[in-house]
């Protein structure tokens, strides 16, 4: 597999304080990476600074070959990178198919935006079965799969996913994870920071630890599952015996 993004010595944070100190991290084609970590550890810093949201104080981010570091938001957008936040992005008064045609809002061909927003909405049911209803009255996990379906509609080929599961119920956390493995299947390289770190990992083919700024550990979603010490630490499980699915990190 060839290298879609990777970061190198990537140092940021806000106004006088650094969160990242020198992460390095490289990201696969076509793959589902996950960063897991305890609260503080520079997760949502990371794709704030990939996507341009926070800028870089030092180090690099090559997309494709291309460093992207100083790059506006809408400049990083439109190379092909999406990033779906952490907090709930979705305009709740409007139609689930008006917020899904506000993801083209930088097309100039409205044309190429309803063909679009057709081919987002035969990947995702939601959009197709709920277009006429307010985006508010969707479930939260209704909602994310929209979210990430707005996403789509600049056909990003990586998408950076931001605490997906973060303040949702056991059925909707599970809806948002087979949305990710769909969108993973359908050819999009998936970078997911993720609280619930046993679910996130599960569908990871790749995971990073992070602490303090930086990345400790890396392997395979699984290997970093069966880590006896990162069990200990980040999924909630003691001397091999599991706690509750709710626990996270």
């Amino acid at each position: 597999m060839s290298t879609v993004l990777s970061i190198r010595g990537l140092i940021a944070g806000y106004g006088w304080g650094d969160i990242l100190h020198g992460v390095d991290l490289d990201v696969e084609v076509g793959s589902i990476t996950c960063i897991i970590g305890p609260n503080g550890a520079g997760k949502s810093t990371l794709l704030k600074t990939i996507s341009g949201l926070l800028a870089a104080r030092s180090g690099d981010i090559m997309f494709e070959g291309r460093s992207i570091v100083g790059c506006t938001p809408t400049s990083v957008l439109s190379l092909g990178i999406g990033h779906v936040p952490q907090d709930r992005s979705l305009f709740p008064l409007m139609s689930v198919w008006d917020n899904l045609l506000m993801g083209g809002y930088i097309l100039k061909d409205q044309a190429l935006v309803r063909r679009r927003a057709d081919e987002v909405a035969e990947m995702f049911p939601i959009v197709k079965e709920r277009r006429h209803e307010r985006a508010g009255a969707l479930s939260g996990g209704q909602q994310k799969a929209v979210e990430i379906a707005r996403s789509l509609m600049l056909q990003p080929k990586v998408v950076l996913m931001d605490e997906l599961s973060m303040g949702l119920d056991p059925k909707s956390r599970h809806l948002a994870f087979d949305t990710v493995v769909r969108l993973n299947r359908a050819g999009r390289t998936v970078l997911m920071v993720e609280q619930n770190a046993r679910a996130g990992l599960a569908i990871a083919d790749h995971g990073a630890v992070m602490e303090a700024g930086t990345v400790k550990l890396e392997g395979s979603g699984k290997s970093l599952l069966d880590d006896q010490e990162v069990a200990r630490l980040y999924l909630g499980r003691i001397d091999g015996s599991a706690l509750s699915e709710g626990s996270t990190a």
